[in-house]
């Protein structure tokens, strides 16, 4: 069970994944040790999966986005269709729809024509594809933000 402390503990690490556990004990109001306890506990649980850096694309040149959806032709290659997104590192983000169409990729590309490659080379390839539908992004308004703890 996740009590007041552990959610405070999940809120502030969203904020800043790299705050120290002194710093983060004394927001909490806890002693060093016991606040590493919980943070562990909450990584041994599963609730805190891990911590990365927010990298700005463009900085590294990668400032072209698409939406994808896709459309399978059957149910039958769901797995497998999932298993080759994850293999993709282009693809940064997939969620599976209810609905159609079935998936909504977020596919990242240093400009229109590396997309190009990658929709012609890739996409286009995955299993049970039936239907792409691409949209390009034309300004990020708001980033993926952290849950609202």
């Amino acid at each position: 069970m996740i009590d007041a402390i552990d959610h405070e503990i999940l809120r502030l690490l969203q904020i800043d994944g790299r705050m120290s556990a002194t710093a983060l004990a004394a927001e909490v109001g806890l002693t060093v040790a016991p606040c590493h306890r919980r943070i562990k506990e909450l990584e041994r649980k599963g609730v805190l999966t891990g911590y990365r850096a927010v990298v700005d694309p463009a900085a590294v040149g990668l400032s072209f986005q698409a939406l994808v959806f896709v459309t399978l032709r059957d149910r039958a290659q769901m797995l497998t269709f999932e298993k080759a997104v994850g293999l993709h590192e282009q693809i940064v983000k997939a969620d599976r729809l209810f609905g159609d169409p079935d998936f909504l990729l977020k596919v990242i590309a240093a400009d229109l024509l590396g997309y190009q490659q990658f929709y012609d080379e890739v996409l286009v390839g995955l299993p049970g594809v039936e239907k792409l539908t691409s949209t390009i992004v034309m300004k990020t308004v708001k980033e993926e933000a952290g849950l609202p703890l």
